[in-house]
């Protein structure tokens, strides 16, 4: 029996309607309140706060039949999405949050409800923050890629066929090199692109805590969500969490040896061969510097090329 629930249309914030663009995007987000109200109904959900999003994804709170909470999370089918509930099964709910149900063909998802106001963000302690993500990854990393999943391999080639031509859109020559002796670094190891089970946006913001109400014995304090899946080297993973709380970083007296602190405590709890992930860090400056340039930029962002020269420099 479908719960009894108010029968106002579920509304699509405007911040997210304006996040992309092009017809596909608008289209996708004109039937987002019909494909709300179908998975109400089909999984018998009530609505239980106003809808929250991300980039691309809305999410809305709810309870299920029996009262307890969760999110109902909609957001479109491709490349980065599609694995998402690939990636959850295979982690568990140990270290990534629960996912309850699931439509794969449709992207929608029912997962248990974390404490949104409790992100590793909260966490007073900057070096304790990064010990907290790096414990983390050493788990996520531990378990092997499901068959199937895109690989960093076929990425880092991709990126490496990029690289001369949009190198030129940079104005500064030091720059140009710049990201050429990144591109020589990922090459590099390119020859070993690993087989785990990556998370590839382990920021912050992406870890949350349980609610007290699902916690439980053996269950980590800190639970991921929202992975863009890929199988390869745990080394691919440290670039956001060097970006963190970037203030830190320049509010010290020398930012190469902050920079090259945090990513040597995460080398260590990680377990990482700190040659290779230096490469595969330099591999994702690189990825994060060809965005920026398909968007337009003829200069690097300074926190790119700071942890570039910081690695370069170790």
């Amino acid at each position: 029996m479908t719960p009894n629930r108010s029968q106002s249309p579920v509304e699509v914030p405007a911040a997210l309607a304006a996040s992309q663009d092009g017809e596909d995007w608008r289209a996708w987000t004109a039937a987002l309140p019909a494909l709300a109200e179908e998975f109400l109904d089909r999984w018998g959900l009530r609505p239980d706060g106003p809808p929250v999003h991300g980039a691309v994804a809305l999410v809305l709170p709810v309870l299920q039949a029996d009262g307890a909470p969760a999110v109902l999370k909609l957001q479109p089918v491709d490349e980065e999405t599609r694995d998402e509930p690939l990636a959850l099964r295979a982690w568990g709910a140990r270290h990534a949050v629960a996912l309850l149900d699931t439509a794969p063909d449709s992207g929608a998802m029912l997962l248990e409800r974390l404490d949104a106001a409790r992100s590793l963000a909260t966490v007073p302690d900057g070096t304790a923050a990064l010990r907290h993500l790096a414990e983390l990854l050493q788990q996520l990393a531990a378990v092997p890629a499901p068959a199937g999943l895109r690989s960093l391999a076929d990425i880092a080639r991709a990126m490496l066929d990029r690289v001369p031509t949009y190198t030129r859109s940079l104005a500064d020559p030091c720059e140009r090199r710049l990201l050429a002796t990144c591109a020589a670094a990922m090459r590099d190891v390119l020859d070993e692109p690993g087989d785990r089970l990556l998370h590839w946006d382990l920021h912050y913001g992406n870890v949350l805590a349980p609610l007290p109400s699902s916690q439980a014995r053996g269950r980590a304090p800190w639970l991921a969500i929202d992975p863009k899946p890929l199988a390869g080297d745990p080394g691919f993973e440290l670039l956001p969490a060097l970006r963190n709380r970037w203030d830190d970083i320049t509010g010290t007296a020398n930012v190469p040896t902050a920079v090259r602190h945090r990513f040597h405590l995460m080398t260590d709890v990680v377990g990482l061969d700190r040659e290779r992930a230096t490469g595969w860090t330099l591999g994702r400056v690189l990825q994060n510097c060809l965005w920026d340039i398909e968007d337009g930029a003829a200069r690097l962002q300074p926190e790119q090329k700071a942890i570039a020269q910081a690695l370069l420099r170790s």
